[in-house]
């Protein structure tokens, strides 16, 4: 009668959420990762080549970084490595607005998916185009205010070890509180064109204050309310050229997930003292994110203008961008929003049903 019982509490819990199969309603897992994360440096330090590459950080071994994507854009001389971002839907990407001003059409670009070196990809890599752009309705180029951007993917990607979601926080968790927190990104550096490093970097780095950061011999008031600070007082470690959009996580306090809490958006410099990276607070934009994938209910939606899907914004210092808006995202259907409880949960039926599943293939 129990095993009953179990099967139908299985039967009802379903993939968590009621949605996607293959994520399984679950985000923030690394199920690659091992333990070798907790024995990343916690500080700056140098690399044995004496090189600047990572800026203190290390290589990761594949599917480390399931959420990380790659941008790429296609020219006459190639596909090149542009941008990084973080996938929080099975067809959308999360990044940031600066990576795509003025390049014009990007229907050709590529987003690359569950690869660690870009110049091997390996057969668990996943490689889409862009459908549509959505910028964010008041960035500021100039003031690197607002930045951020959703790509819409032409076909949705199933989640794998080596694919997952990120887990974009709502207003519940204190961000600050969370010390465990990590850098990845594939960077450009001034000789890449002749030693290119395409394979994944990563660094473990601390939230720093944002009122320190604003201090006049920091970055003097520069950084934004939305933004987030992260690296070190001292230098050393910290995203540079290539690394804009890569993803900022950090561990939560008491589960093993991490949230996604920033993207790579700007800084003076690359590791200096005092100049640590600063970061698009993606828990500032969680409203403006599910407003525009078609998540938000419109009787929660605060009003606000639309995005701009257009790739070629004008230059504009001012916050309040003049950017022609367009139609909202068509809704998306049979996904809803679940609580970090519910994930829990369904982490727990998902493991109990593969147990089942091993017990039933020893007894045949």
């Amino acid at each position: 009668m129990a095993w009953l019982w179990l099967l139908v509490l299985l039967a009802l819990a379903g993939p968590v959420g009621g949605t996607w199969d293959s994520c399984r309603g679950t985000c923030g897992l690394r199920p690659m990762a091992s333990d070798h994360n907790s024995l990343l440096p916690d500080g700056p330090v140098a690399l044995a080549d004496g090189t600047s590459h990572a800026m203190g950080g290390t290589g990761v071994q594949a599917g480390a970084w399931p959420g990380i994507v790659s941008i790429q854009a296609s020219w006459e001389n190639g596909t090149w490595h542009m941008c990084a971002g973080a996938l929080i839907h099975p067809k959308w990407v999360l990044t940031v607005a600066h990576c795509f001003f003025g390049v014009g059409d990007v229907s050709k670009w590529e987003v690359v998916i569950g690869a660690t070196d870009l110049t091997e990809l390996g057969p668990e890599a996943e490689l889409r185009h862009i459908q549509r752009l959505l910028v964010h309705q008041h960035y500021a180029p100039a003031l690197a205010r607002n930045n951020v951007a959703l790509l819409e993917l032409d076909e949705p990607v199933e989640c794998s070890d080596y694919i997952q979601l990120g887990c974009v926080p709502d207003a519940s968790p204190v961000v600050s509180e969370l010390k465990t927190c990590y850098i990845a990104g594939w960077r450009t550096t001034l000789d890449s064109a002749l030693r290119p490093r395409l394979v994944l970097q990563e660094a473990k780095v601390r939230l720093i204050d944002v009122q320190l950061c604003n201090s006049s011999r920091w970055y003097g008031g520069a950084v934004h309310p939305h933004d987030l600070c992260a690296g070190y007082p001292r230098g050393g470690i910290d995203t540079c050229q290539g690394d804009s959009g890569g993803p900022l996580v950090c561990k939560d306090k008491r589960a093993d997930y991490f949230w996604f809490v920033g993207m790579t958006s700007w800084g003076k410099g690359c590791a200096g003292a005092k100049r640590p990276g600063i970061f698009t607070s993606t828990q500032q934009f969680h409203d403006w994110i599910l407003l525009q994938m078609g998540l938000l209910p419109a009787i929660t939606a605060a009003p606000a203008p639309e995005p701009t899907t257009t790739s070629t914004p004008e230059q504009n210092s001012e916050p309040e961008s003049s950017l022609t808006p367009v139609e909202m995202p068509m809704e998306l259907d049979n996904f809803t929003p679940i609580s970090i409880q519910q994930q829990i949960l369904g982490q727990f039926f998902n493991l109990l049903l593969e147990l089942l599943q091993f017990l039933k293939g020893k007894k045949t």
